[in-house]
């Protein structure tokens, strides 16, 4: 019968590691806004509606990869000591 290794999964992601990625978002979404609000005063308020959706769902699937990158990048699974309870 083979014996299991026992792993230990960390993370060492910080606040600091996503402050960027967070500026850049909030940068889109007042750029964003601040189209809408200037084609908002055109005579088809529909395409400043729309104009702001697109580039919010346009947006997102980049936002999502780099946030999720970004945490697969600091996880680390590391063999634990022999002897040593697994960390929760």
């Amino acid at each position: 019968m083979t014996s299991s290794n026992p792993f230990a999964v960390r993370c060492t992601l910080t606040f600091g590691d996503i402050y960027g990625q967070v500026l850049a978002w909030m940068a889109v979404i007042f750029v964003s806004l601040a189209a809408g609000l200037a084609l908002m005063g055109s005579s088809r308020p529909l395409f400043a509606l729309v104009g702001v959706g697109l580039i919010l769902v346009l947006s997102l699937p980049f936002l999502l990869f780099a946030f999720v990158t970004t945490l697969l990048n600091h996880i680390q699974v590391e063999p634990a000591g022999e002897g040593a309870e697994p960390t929760p």
